[in-house]
């Protein structure tokens, strides 16, 4: 299996933040991973390493495999407006996104989960695919079959986050994907001018 699924937290001691979320071992070791932790000298990072770094961070805060982010980039760079914004914009509206937004799942690989096991219609539709683009309009809910699941119940009551791109009904447990958010509306902490430049060498 290509997706990682190794420790949560090494991976985000790696770049320096909490990607996955709220995360105390991060909070007690918020230094690089290795056995040499803080003592280790690290020399200035090249241009190519600190690109390297904020496209692998972007990566693993979404879950997307190298083969789907360069063609999510491809499709950025064919249409119009920025290209970074575009690609994140695009990462925003996979299925699995907005189903960790909309808070039926704690975390992305949950919502992928969900996902994955037909829980999730779009417009009354059962999707499977977590890297289905929802658009503007569209309404996401939890299938009838699967709204007393525990995990959801405990995912929605523990959501708090509220997002201005989209709207949550709670007592029908669905929620509209308003619109495509803009930059400065994704809370996630990515230079994505960097993820065009490297690709664009």
């Amino acid at each position: 299996m290509a997706r990682y699924i190794g420790p949560k937290t090494k991976i985000a001691r790696k770049f320096g933040e909490a990607i996955y979320g709220d995360d105390k071992a991060f909070e007690k070791r918020n230094y690089p991973p290795g056995q040499h932790g803080n003592n280790r000298r690290r020399g200035k990072k090249s241009e190519y390493a600190i690109q390297l770094m904020e496209k692998q961070k972007a990566k693993y805060t979404y879950g997307i495999l190298e083969r789907q982010f360069r063609n999510m980039f491809k499709k950025a760079t064919a249409a119009q407006g920025i290209t970074g914004e575009v690609l994140l914009q695009l990462c925003e509206s996979r299925l699995d996104n907005v189903v960790f937004r909309m808070g039926i799942a704690p975390s992305r690989n949950a919502a992928r989960q969900l996902v994955s096991h037909r829980h999730i219609t779009v417009n009354g539709e059962k999707v499977n695919i977590p890297s289905y683009q929802v658009s503007p309009g569209d309404v996401v809910a939890v299938r009838e079959k699967s709204k007393s699941l525990e995990a959801i119940q405990n995912s929605l009551a523990n959501s708090s986050h509220v997002y201005e791109w989209i709207t949550w009904n709670e007592s029908a447990m669905e929620g509209t994907f308003v619109s495509v958010p803009a930059r400065i509306q994704i809370p996630e902490q990515i230079n994505e001018q960097f993820i065009v430049e490297l690709y664009s060498k």
